[in-house]
């Protein structure tokens, strides 16, 4: 009797086993019981869109989806690299072909001073330097005359000088964005005000005297004074 009833104990045990390993194997949509529901059912949410689950139709309370209006476009984790901290957004579409292209170059000769705030213009020629040196000077050389240690070297050619072109701080800023001839666009090294910022000081070191330069740096300067007295 005690033999049969371990018999049956380990007949029950298979057949329980073995309906939990052909369930497990089943059809995705025919899933009993799902531990990580949503790595299960991935889903890809729009950022504008009010979260919920794709596999139930209970909305979704994460905390940090419904501090935020239950959108799932979060901000950005602290300590984060900002992508445009200056505020300084997408300069437009793209140039599609030589005509568009020519048209904005022309006009942003009009530009005589970047859409960064003045009072920091120091800083950002700065920086700007630092940046043109490092990103711009292979080519263009650290003095601005074309003739950076590729040129030099006889593999590049063609790179004019700053001094005998007419350029403002809005066609640099132009060609660092769309590039210009053999030159192709820095948009992928230089982000939105970093661009500028090398713009403005390609103008302050290079054409001595142009209006973008000059005024934006008396700005500055009048905002530090001020600043001083109080």
């Amino acid at each position: 009797m005690l033999k049969m009833k371990k018999n049956v104990l380990k007949i029950t045990a298979v057949l329980g086993l073995a309906s939990v390993l052909l369930n497990s194997c089943g059809p995705k949509e025919n899933a009993p019981l799902v531990y990580f529901p949503d790595m299960y059912f991935p889903v890809a949410y729009d950022p504008l869109m009010k979260a919920q689950d794709a596999y139930s139709d209970h909305e979704n309370e994460i905390p940090a989806f419904a501090n935020n209006s239950f959108a799932t476009g979060l901000a950005p984790v602290e300590g984060s690299v900002a992508q445009n901290k200056d505020g300084v957004f997408a300069e437009g579409k793209l140039p599609k072909n030589p005509d568009e292209y020519n048209a904005g170059y022309d006009a942003s000769k009009s530009l005589t001073s970047s859409p960064l705030n003045p009072a920091n213009a120091t800083k950002d020629i700065e920086r700007g330097k630092m940046l043109f040196d490092r990103t711009c000077s292979a080519c263009h050389g650290t003095g601005g005359d074309g003739q950076g240690p590729i040129v030099q070297s006889g593999a590049y050619s063609g790179v004019p000088n700053y001094a005998d072109r007419e350029i403002t701080v809005g066609s640099v800023h132009y060609v660092l964005t769309n590039g210009r001839n053999a030159m192709g666009s820095y948009a992928g090294q230089l982000n939105a005000g970093d661009r500028w910022r090398v713009a403005m000081y390609v103008i302050n070191a290079f054409k001595k005297g142009a209006p973008a330069a000059a005024s934006t740096t008396a700005t500055a300067a009048k905002t530090d004074s001020t600043a001083t007295k109080k």
